[in-house]
């Protein structure tokens, strides 16, 4: 539906309904705009008119959809008409009843609503209809499409491409920088916003932690896609990728931490799996600024999500010994590896603040982390990956600290204190950094190149690291580049090697994993 080309139209504020006249040039419907003469949007008078079902919605970002603009109203009730000003980023909508155009501006009065992360604002319309031209078939087709699949029936065929598989009733959905854990209490929270929801299974697949979720109708999962697909449930991060999954029906065994059947709550918890603390849901409505507990419109700060987090977490890593930050990584090659290399490494996914290689089994290391969340992410994304040769377990330690060496004690070098590292990525909260975590990947981003430093200068470091580069790419301004390795492994040790290295006139390079390829 976002290929549908938005209608070029200006307004007439006054009168109580639109005059329309088709436009010789554009083949598209128009309106004429005798007062405002095609002058900018600040002459409008915001004064506040009566209610009225037909919504009139400013400062839409220039690239925002009519699909997007409809999705605001969506979660309210149905949608009637809508009407796109491009060249003044305003939009009119018109509702069904003037009781859900009611709902919806009293909810955004509260919650500022977002389009691509831009406040749009909204107020009632001097119009109580949209009267548009038949011949607009465009914007006919959007909506048809929409009130087809709300009402449940089946639309014509030339918007079926749009809708896809909407007639499924599960969705899939993959979270995106995953930065906090995202549990199943939190989607069903965020998708019952949209209708019951009735089974949720989450798993992770290639890397990335994934759920398949079923409404009892598939008008709501089509609703759940319209208002969520790209939408971070908290801020800059644990993005919403949604689509139709093939499957119609989800058949679950059990009910725990990871698959829920809400139909049926006398199935079991299956093997050592812990059956759900439900009171630690109550912990997210607390969190007024998040997707949780609310319709999507605003989005939190780090600091809010942060408490809900530690709740997500302490669900996340129900039934497993303790919660805290504090890693043990086992399987090492211990003939490598120094706490060091282990810093760089798990430094990707949280700031590390110490690190024990286990002086009687130094295959063994106990990392601590700033926070069960940071150990919760390194945990996911670094279990299972090769690094020195060999495949690293990592699994939550039942320490809650991991304790530095007596006074006098030599250890060999075996335990370091990171606390005061300049190296931490996330210390400032809402950085860049937040927004690019991703997993191990044979492809690596490098930032902060010294302009004088060449393409070839780049390879020859990198293979000399122990690998092969594939293929390596400059971004325009040469202060930032893409290189491939052969494997995931030899990124692996490219990172720990190369990270921070010192490229002359005291530039230190900054590597980090990529979710592109070249």
């Amino acid at each position: 539906m976002d290929g549908i080309s938005d209608v070029a139209v200006g307004v007439k504020r006054g009168s109580d309904e639109l005059s329309m006249y088709n436009s010789p040039n554009s083949g598209m419907s128009s309106i004429s705009d005798g007062a405002s003469n095609g002058s900018d949007s600040k002459k409008l008078r915001v004064e506040e008119a009566p209610p009225s079902r037909v919504l009139h919605i400013r400062k839409l970002p220039n690239e925002a959809s009519e699909t997007e603009v409809i999705a605001l109203g969506l979660p309210f009730g149905k949608v009637t008409n809508i009407l796109t000003l491009k060249g003044k980023n305003q939009a009119f909508l018109e509702m069904g009843t003037e009781e859900a155009a009611i709902t919806m501006v009293n909810y955004y009065t509260t919650v500022t609503p977002h389009i691509r992360n831009v406040p749009v604002f909204i107020q009632y319309s001097n119009h109580k209809e949209l009267k548009t031209d038949a011949g607009n078939q465009r914007t006919q087709a959007v909506l048809q499409a929409v009130s087809a699949v709300q009402s449940g029936g089946s639309p014509s065929s030339d918007v079926q491409e749009a809708l896809a598989a909407a007639s499924s009733p599960v969705l899939r959905i993959i979270i995106d920088n995953m930065f906090y854990p995202v549990t199943l209490d939190v989607l069903q929270q965020i998708f019952s916003k949209f209708g019951t929801v009735m089974k949720i299974i989450t798993f992770t697949k290639n890397n990335q932690f994934q759920a398949l979720l079923q409404f009892s109708d598939p008008v709501n999962a089509q609703q759940a896609k319209l208002a969520l697909d790209g939408q971070n449930i908290y801020n800059s991060c644990c993005t919403l990728r949604i689509d139709f999954s093939k499957l119609v029906n989800l058949n679950v065994k059990y009910n725990n931490d990871k698959s829920r059947d809400y139909t049926r709550p006398e199935l079991p918890a299956g093997d050592g799996q812990p059956s759900l603390d439900h009171s630690v849901a109550a912990a997210f409505t607390k969190d007024s600024n998040s997707l949780l507990g609310k319709i999507p419109g605003a989005l939190n700060p780090l600091s809010a999500a942060a408490a809900a987090a530690a709740a997500a977490g302490r669900v996340a890593l129900a039934g497993q010994a303790g919660s805290s930050g504090v890693l043990l990584v086992s399987n090492l090659n211990e003939e490598m590896v120094t706490p060091q290399s282990l810093f760089t490494l798990f430094g990707v996914y949280g700031d590390v603040q110490r690190v024990k290689i286990l002086y009687n089994k130094k295959d063994s290391a106990l990392i601590q982390m700033s926070d069960a969340n940071q150990a919760q992410l390194a945990m996911s994304h670094l279990n299972g990956q090769k690094m020195y040769g060999k495949i690293i377990r990592v699994t939550l330690s039942k320490h809650q600290t991991v304790a530095l060496p007596r006074d006098g004690l030599d250890d060999q070098g075996l335990t370091k204190d990171y606390a005061n590292s300049p190296l931490h990525r996330f210390k400032k909260p809402g950085s860049k950094n937040f927004q690019n975590i991703f997993p191990p990947s044979a492809t690596l981003h490098l930032s902060n190149i010294p302009q004088d430093v060449t393409e070839d200068d780049l390879r020859l470091l990198f293979s000399n690291a122990g690998g092969t580069v594939k293929a390596f790419k400059f971004f325009q301004d040469r202060k930032m580049a893409l290189i491939q390795m052969s494997t995931v492994e030899e990124a692996i040790q490219a990172l720990i090697d190369l990270h921070n290295y010192n490229m002359g006139g005291n530039q230190h390079l900054r590597v980090s994993f990529s979710k592109s390829t070249i």
